[in-house]
């Protein structure tokens, strides 16, 4: 008798070949399901494209989420711009930047509803004036300077308190080739019965302190071309002296000042940021001291190694005290924003005691090292514990090796998985994390595995215990391999282990196994007698992901969403 079924089956498929007809081929030849349009969107708003996978560059991913973008608006256009601003304004991606390209996109939409709709939501998104200037040449790409756009940008400006205006255009003065002076004369039109403070800052942007005197001007009247012109003096009165925000008339004697001293000084009085201090003064204590005691929680972060190295934080100081008091803050931290991969980047770089570009050295505070690692997990969203078993499975695939998640040097998603697992693992009592590739690797090389054949799959020895630095380690050191995401729950299975919810990391870049993903969640449910769920945590912006969607016992997140760890929390609560 033939046996024809050992040819087909709709239990068992190698991951090679398409198991259901929703599944389509991934960048690594393996099948996989396709998230919605939605699901795409909310990977690009949060992950990016900065740096590509090991399958797709950078270039590429950005043009198929760009594809996305362009499907989302088709949609439901409103739907889009509101998501947008959900995950911008709730600080839930490490980088702004996605937000905004997307936020530009939706400005030049065939829909006029949904364009009033972009650019009533611009100061949502674009909230400092760096934000702006991404967002002005961005939306470049895609559309011409019309009324809307020009009095969008205008109301940016104007909807500002003329003190924190002053902040913005001090602060940042120019990004991607762009300065407020070229913004203002794109928009002047908008700029109608103006207050006498934002009339002088406006002054100051175009002409600088020139602008700010009496003078006369004269204006060519007509059209370029014609024949015939006419010449008008337009009168300039000076400003009011009170008109103008105190931090201008301060900025205007620290550029002047020579004196790094008197500089610390100024800096007390007037509050400015370390980005508007003269480069001959940034390598003074004193001015850093100054700097610190009312700095931002990003720029703190940001400028640890300087500090420590010119010696303002080092062990038991009270500079190095106020930093720790500062990131053990879980309110202050929220309120600023700082996203958990900013403060894991921090901890990376801080802790090796260089940066990753520059010649800059320090010998790092322990003190601050330990505040960093704790700040990485105060920076998600409170997560209540399950109370379910619970397996972490990190792919370590060699896919997975490549690329920096949100663009920080040398932070694999293999890297981010480990460092993301623990914040689960930190909540939860009833865990083990596993690290998987494919088949192909010998035992003596993997250390007691299982897979089938040459074992690929082992129990990671990490713990919440740990400092984060020294978890990645221990997942860098394993070798590389394969994909196969279907080992987690087959090892479960071969081991009888009583699993609830299997939470897999990965870039679903799977394609080296005999069964897929969701037919080895199937076997496991029906041989071990539970709903156990499955959660897919994407680490890349791809558009692939090992969940089926027509499975209610299937989530799929995305990696490093501030809000991802509470959602997985209750999902596997249900």
């Amino acid at each position: 008798m033939t046996k024809y079924a050992q040819h087909v089956s709709t239990r068992e498929t190698p991951q090679s070949e398409q198991a259901n007809p929703a599944q389509v081929q991934n960048n690594a030849g393996g099948y996989t399901f396709v998230l919605d349009c939605w699901g795409r969107l909310d990977r690009w708003l949060i992950l990016g494209a900065e740096g590509g996978t090991y399958y797709a560059s950078e270039q590429k991913l950005t043009k198929d989420n760009a594809k996305t973008i362009f499907e989302c608006l088709k949609t439901d256009g409103l739907r889009t711009v509101a998501r947008i601003v959900e995950v911008s304004d709730a600080g839930r991606a490490p980088k702004n930047d996605p937000a905004i390209f997307a936020l530009a996109i939706a400005a030049a939409d065939d829909n006029k509803e949904t364009r009033a709709a972009a650019l009533a939501a611009l100061p949502k998104v674009a909230r400092i004036g760096t934000h702006l200037f991404h967002f002005v040449a961005s939306v470049e790409q895609f559309r011409g300077w019309g009324r809307a756009l020009r009095n969008a940008i205008a109301k940016w400006y104007l909807d500002k308190p003329a003190d924190k205006l002053a902040f913005q255009v001090v602060k940042y003065q120019q990004r991607d080739k762009w300065s407020h002076r070229d913004v203002l004369r794109l928009c002047h039109g908008g700029l109608q019965n103006v207050s006498p403070s934002h009339d002088a800052i406006f002054r100051w942007i175009v002409s600088g302190d020139e602008g700010l005197a009496e003078r006369d001007v004269k204006r060519r009247a007509g059209k370029p071309g014609q024949s015939t012109t006419s010449e008008r003096v337009v009168h300039y009165s000076a400003i009011q002296a009170d008109a103008m925000p105190r931090l201008i008339s301060g900025y205007k004697q620290l550029k002047a000042e020579k004196d790094s001293k008197v500089v610390a000084k100024l800096i007390a009085e007037y509050g400015f940021t370390h980005e508007m201090i003269p480069t001959e003064h940034k390598n003074s204590i004193e001015v850093w001291e100054a700097l610190l005691e009312h700095m931002p929680m990003t720029a703190m972060v940001r400028n640890l190694g300087k500090m420590t190295k010119l010696g303002l934080l080092k062990p038991l100081s009270a500079a190095s005290k106020k930093v720790v008091s500062a990131l053990s803050d879980e309110g202050a931290l929220k309120k600023a924003r700082v996203h958990p991969i900013a403060l894991l980047s921090a901890l990376k770089v801080y802790q090796q005691g260089h940066g990753e570009r520059g010649s800059l050295t320090w010998e790092a505070d322990g003190s601050i090292v330990d505040a960093l690692d704790q700040a990485f997990y105060l920076a998600f969203n409170a997560i209540e514990p399950t109370g379910k078993n619970v397996m972490l499975a990190l792919d370590v695939s060699g896919s997975m090796s490549s690329g920096d998640i949100a663009g920080v040097p040398g932070l694999t998603p293999r890297d981010a998985s480990a460092a993301m697992a623990m914040v689960t693992a930190k909540t939860e009592k009833n865990w083990v994390a596993v690290g998987f590739t494919s088949a192909g690797h010998s035992r003596h090389q993997f250390g007691g595995l299982w897979g089938g054949g040459d074992a690929a799959l082992t129990k990671l020895n990490i713990s919440p215990r740990q400092r984060l630095d020294d978890v990645i380690k221990a997942v860098s050191g394993l070798p590389f391999g394969g994909t196969d995401c279907s080992l987690p729950m087959m090892y479960a299975l071969e081991n009888k282990l009583e699993v609830d919810a299997f939470v897999i990391y990965t870039d679903s870049e799977t394609w080296a196994g005999k069964i897929h993903p969701h037919q080895a969640l199937t076997r496991y449910r029906q041989v071990m007698g539970r709903d156990a769920k499955l959660v897919v945590v994407g680490m890349t912006a791809a558009d692939f992901t090992i969940a089926d969607p027509s499975d209610a016992g299937m989530l799929d997140v995305v990696g490093f969403d501030t809000a991802a760890p509470a959602l997985m929390a209750d999902f596997t609560r249900r």
